[in-house]
């Protein structure tokens, strides 16, 4: 095992401290397990960055190809969002704006 000298703002060793005492861990243990977790996750992503990179396009298509389109089970639905529409890049609201704006420069 080796050790590690680590320089940490006080307000983050007290929250540390706090935390470990709360799981009844040592302070070493805690942050041992909040690294390994953290190199864990970041492991994780490049393995699956490293997977998607020798995925075949064609077979994941076809593999998709072949799932039944039926409606997901009660629960696993797509959240539905609702929300107002930005007229302001509705192109048809900008035209009836213009439309009626008197132009620049025209007499009347």
């Amino acid at each position: 095992m080796s050790s590690l000298s680590l320089r940490l703002p006080d307000s983050l060793h007290q929250k540390i401290r706090e935390l470990a005492e709360r799981e009844n861990i040592s302070i070493n243990q805690l942050i041992a397990t909040a690294i390994a977790e953290k190199a864990a996750a970041l492991m994780t992503l490049d393995y699956l960055e490293e997977r998607a990179r020798r995925a075949d396009p064609r077979l994941i298509d076809h593999l998709l190809g072949r799932v039944r389109d039926v409606p997901p089970v009660p629960g696993d639905e797509l959240p539905v969002v609702r929300s107002t529409p930005n007229r302001a890049l509705n192109p048809a609201s900008r035209a009836r704006k213009a439309s009626s704006k008197p132009k620049r420069g025209a007499r009347g």
